[in-house]
């Protein structure tokens, strides 16, 4: 009875909030390539969620096929012409087509729309995740703690940078700071990083330079988190917490601004991990994915789909990265066709996605290693 309870648990608590997030994120992924395509004349013959085995599909008019299949962790669109999912040219298959035939593969488009229809991909990523931010501060707008100072901690990085108590922080680096939330945020990615801040003291501007110390602590759900600490506490008083409402073109503009942020801080920590100044365990493969959706989905359906928004924005940058078979890859290789007036040749390409398929095998092991050992040190 036991272990069908904990079955019933992990399908229920992780499997269908990781399933309904992930599948999201890649429908939109491939939808950004298949509406691109099509408008660029490119025949899809199949558009899959998931990869292997199809479960259910059916063709539309056009005579694509859309199929749901096996293993859920991606997807992809095959055009015609293409020997497999990542695009790459069947040449025995495209020297038997007809030219009626032929004007419909991907690989016979101009170099500009080949480009455009891979990149669809992970803009679709990031307008995925400006729709989700948007939508959710014009239902339910923000909620503004104003920035004011209530507590120093002693021996804290804001007591060494000259914080005091009824301080109102005004700016950071230049950046004007709207509520306590925006100034926790600013600081969290900012451990041992020296911050300009600009504060109202006694009615006038003051200019302070603190450095958030790092701490690691481990949130409600167990999991390990770095980040930075000024050492201060926000006003406990009511009358400095406010909701925020926002109209649809002011909801749009806070939806881009919040994608912006979340699409720095990813490529912040990348080039963190790629420097040595963060550390590489931090990052997670499909495992974790899954423990968070299930973590999250148990605080409600919004912060699920808040959820959705930050893996959307994730995956587009992922998929930016200039590695043969990643679209970043792609999109370099197109690159160099456009200044060399020809496509590099079939051997350079191969070479390439052979290497671009072992880089992202070994980063699918480290991140389901990293998985692991975290499963362990809960």
């Amino acid at each position: 009875m036991d272990l069908l309870i904990s079955a019933y648990d992990i399908v229920v608590g992780y499997l269908v909030p990781f399933l309904f997030v992930l599948t999201i994120v890649v429908f939109f992924h491939e939808l950004g390539h298949f509406l691109v395509a099509r408008w660029c004349g490119v025949k899809v013959n199949v558009f899959s969620v998931g990869f292997g085995r199809e479960l259910f599909g059916w063709n539309d008019r056009a005579g694509t096929r859309w199929r749901l299949s096996l293993i859920p962790l991606g997807g992809y669109v095959k055009f015609a012409g293409d020997e497999n999912a990542a695009s790459v040219p069947d040449r025995d298959h495209l020297a038997a087509m007809s030219e009626e035939d032929r004007a419909g593969a991907f690989v016979t488009k101009s170099v500009g729309q080949r480009a455009a229809v891979v990149a669809a991909g992970p803009i679709a990523n990031f307008i995925l995740a400006i729709f989700i931010f948007s939508a959710i501060f014009l239902s339910f707008g923000k909620v503004i703690t104003t920035p004011l100072v209530d507590t120093v901690q002693p021996g804290s990085a804001a007591e060494a940078g000259g914080l005091l108590s009824g301080d109102l922080i005004l700016s950071v680096n230049g950046d004007e700071i709207e509520a306590f939330s925006d100034l926790q945020r600013v600081v969290s990615i900012s451990a041992d990083v020296p911050l300009d801040l600009a504060v109202e003291r006694d009615g006038k501007v003051v200019d302070l330079s603190v450095t958030p110390k790092l701490r690691e602590f481990r949130d409600n759900f167990g999991n390990v988190q770095r980040i930075g600490l000024l050492g201060v506490s926000r006003s406990p008083d009511a009358e400095d917490m406010k909701v925020k409402t926002y109209g649809p073109v002011e909801a749009v503009v806070a939806g881009t601004q919040e994608t912006w942020f979340i699409a720095a801080r990813t490529l912040s920590y990348i080039g963190g991990v790629l420097t040595g100044r963060e550390a590489a365990d931090q990052l997670g493969g499909p495992i974790r994915v899954a423990q968070v959706s299930g973590q999250v989905a148990t605080q409600g359906l919004m912060p699920l789909f808040s959820l959705a928004a930050v893996l959307s924005v994730s995956i587009g940058l992922i998929n930016l990265m200039p590695v043969p078979m990643l679209d970043g890859g792609h999109l370099i290789y197109y690159l160099a066709e456009a200044a060399r007036g020809k496509p590099l040749s079939e051997k350079v390409q191969d070479i390439g996605f052979r290497i671009g398929l072992a880089i992202v095998l070994l980063l699918m092991v480290f991140a389901t290693w990293n998985d692991v050992l975290h499963l362990t040190n809960l």
